[in-house]
């Protein structure tokens, strides 16, 4: 359906944008976290499903159950994201980017 790719994005926005409001000081801004989710949705959401959608053979798991894997902290991401990860494309982000999907996922925690 048209109208539900639409909605799930507009949903995982509203989410991503909740999260970071209830951010304790110190941590990643709510633009930062914004401007990760923004970088997840264009690029990554190709291949990994909203949480709560059907995961198809094809498809991969949602973020919000890969950051609860045991070892996925924020160094363990930092550091995904500076090394190619096949089966997947890899997207060439800039440095900033990086920080702000790290600080997006760490957000789902």
């Amino acid at each position: 359906m048209p109208g539900s790719s639409l909605r799930a994005k507009a949903t995982f926005a509203a989410s991503a944008l909740l999260l970071a409001a209830h951010l304790p000081a110190g941590d990643a801004s709510a633009d930062t976290i914004s401007r990760g989710a923004a970088v997840v949705e264009q690029w990554c959401r190709l291949c990994h499903v909203h949480a709560g959608e059907t995961q198809g053979s094809d498809m991969a798991p949602p973020f919000e159950e890969i950051v609860k894997r045991p070892g996925h902290d924020e160094a363990f991401f930092v550091r995904f994201l500076h090394e190619d990860h096949f089966p997947m494309t890899t997207y060439r982000l800039f440095e900033e980017e990086k920080r702000d999907v790290v600080a997006w996922l760490m957000s789902l925690k």
